[in-house]
Parts: C-alpha cells; sequence; structure tokens
C-alpha cells in the first residue's frame, strides 16, 4: 500500500508523494513533475521512484598518524589535516541534514553561518516531526527541502526509517544535526550514519539529560537543584537519549534570582555560538578520536592543539 512523505522546500507550499514501503532495498530518484490543483494552477514538485538498491556511500581510506595532544599526554589518531589553505586542499563542502521540532534557532544559525562561509557545509534538507513547526517553515521560505518523520497515527504521511535512510543517501548527506528534535533517532539512523549524528541539549551532560528532559524542563531543574552552573553539551548520538560522547560544552552562570525563561536565554545564545563551530569542526574534518574513543576537536589555528 503506497503511503505519502510530506517533502517541501523545493517549491514553496509544496507536498510530495511517498516512497512505497517495499520490502525490497530502496533507491530515490528526485525529478520535477507537475501537479494540477482544482484551481487549474500547476506547480513543481519533487517524487520519489524505487528502482533498485542504493549502494552505501564510499568513504575514502585514512591514513593514520601517532600525535600528542598538546595539553593531554594522550595519544591521538590523525587524518594528517592541515590548516593551510584547508578551503582549497581538497576537503569538499559537506552536506548537512537538520532534524527539528520548534522554532529551530540553532538550525537558524547553522544555515547562516553556511551561507556566509564560516561552516564549510550546506544544509540539503530538513527533517521533522512537525511539519508546521517554525523550523520547517523556515527551510521552505529558503527552499530547502522538508522530510517528515516519523511515521505515526496523527502523521501517517510520514517515512519510515528506512525509508528515511534512503532519502539521506539519496540527499547524499554526510552529517546530521539535531536542533530542537524531541524523537529518539532510531537505531537504522544510527547505524547508518555512526559517528556522524550530533545533537545539541541545553545543560551540562551527564546532568540533566535523557528521556523527559527537553526545553524549559531542564532549566527549570536546573534551577530547583541548586546548580551555580548550566550551558548547552554537543554529543554524538547513539540509540538513547542524551548518552553520546561529548564533543563540546559551554559553561553559564546560574544566577542568585534567575528564572528558568532567563536561563533559557543565557544558555541559548550559547547554543547559537557552539553549535556552529563545532559543525565548522565537523565540515573541516577537525574531529580527533582519541585512543580511548573520546572525541576532540582539533584548533583551525593551531593544529597541535585540541580541545
Amino acid at each position: 500500500m503506497e503511503s505519502k512523505a510530506l517533502l517541501s522546500g523545493l517549491c514553496s507550499n509544496s507536498t510530495f508523494p511517498a516512497i512505497q514501503n517495499n520490502k525490497k532495498p530502496l533507491s530515490l530518484t528526485f525529478y520535477y513533475s507537475s501537479y494540477s490543483y482544482s484551481s487549474g494552477q500547476s506547480q513543481n514538485y519533487v517524487s520519489f521512484n524505487t528502482h533498485q538498491s542504493i549502494s552505501p556511500p564510499r568513504v575514502k581510506s585514512l591514513s593514520f598518524k601517532r600525535l600528542e595532544c598538546a595539553n593531554s599526554s594522550e595519544k591521538l589518531g590523525s587524518t594528517g589535516f592541515h590548516n593551510e589553505g584547508y578551503l582549497n586542499s581538497g576537503i569538499k563542502r559537506k552536506k548537512l541534514a537538520v532534524f527539528v521540532s520548534g522554532g529551530g534557532s540553532n538550525f537558524k544559525s547553522v544555515h547562516e553561518a553556511c551561507i556566509q562561509g564560516s561552516v564549510h557545509g550546506d544544509v540539503v534538507a530538513v527533517v521533522t516531526n512537525r511539519k508546521g513547526c517554525g523550523g520547517a517553515e523556515y527551510a521552505r521560505n529558503k527552499e530547502i527541502p522538508v522530510v517528515l518523520f516519523p511515521r505515526t497515527k496523527d502523521e501517517p504521511d510520514g517515512l519510515s526509517p528506512r525509508d528515511l535512510v534512503a532519502a539521506l543517501r539519496e540527499f547524499e548527506v554526510d552529517f546530521i544535526l539535531l536542533a530542537g528534535y524531541l524523537k529518539l533517532i532510531p537505531a537504522e539512523l544510527v547505524q547508518a550514519y555512526p559517528k556522524r549524528i550530533l545533537n545539541i541539549h541545553p545543560a551540562l551532560l551527564p546532568a540533566f539529560g535523557g528521556k523527559g528532559y527537553y526545553g524549559m524542563k531542564v532549566h527549570k531543574a536546573v534551577i530547583a537543584s541548586g546548580a551555580r552552573y548550566s550551558g548547552p553539551t554537543i554529543h554524538f548520538v547513539d540509540e538513547h537519549y542524551d548518552t553520546g560522547l561529548i564533543i563540546a560544552q559551554r559553561v553559564v552562570p546560574v544566577l542568585a534570582n534567575d528564572t528558568a525563561e532567563e536561563l533559557a536565554a543565557r544558555v541559548l545564545r550559547e547554543e547559537h555560538r557552539l553549535y556552529v563551530e563545532v559543525t565548522a569542526a565537523l565540515c573541516e574534518e577537525r574531529i580527533i578520536w582519541r585512543e580511548d574513543g573520546v572525541p576532540l576537536i582539533r584548533s583551525r589555528e593551531n593544529p597541535n592543539q585540541y580541545s
């Protein structure tokens, strides 16, 4: 039985047919066609064809050498990346998919940084579980395709996990950024994009994280605990809520008379800065994995220093 997947953004106010949920592996082909409304108007839309299996993206092999961390005795594996002329050294612009459930302010910050050139990448798709949310509307206004996920009783037009992976591969997505996306990421997606999915959380993990800790609930819990500090955390995504390896954090004070709204605004300002910085490092291939599996960020200015 054919389902409908909502993809919009290549043309404003567009709704697109969906992927058939076949048992065989899927391949998705985008093409332009014409959709006629009852008023007689027509406009372009994007559709999917299913015709053959998808081969996973080819990954270039990397040579590794031993390096000392500037502020640690830990040994590191290096991709041999050098800052000088990195934009002209063969590092391609990365393709990003951003997942949103709300207003999408972090998504907007990253997208603007891509346009301004401080992030060596482009947002090629937005995935949402709420097709009318602010982040999805922003994407449509910027002509970025919007994908509805997951399929639920309330949203029968959403994609299945398997079809979502196929769609992201068709977009040739390199990395996935969760920016206020409230659904648990399915194991199929984590396995398809290992160490390539980031999430931002509005508290200093591992404190105040896990299922149910999102939005204003986090800031209320921080204030109620008596914690003197909070701040955003960016971490890689695994099959659970907020348990992946931490890549970056930024500390902000919790003031004596803070309301949850005041603390949220202070943390959000740092979220916008931090997510852009980490996304830039990701796109410039400056994420280095320590021998014990901890991710570090190589400094752009000094390749021998890490944070």
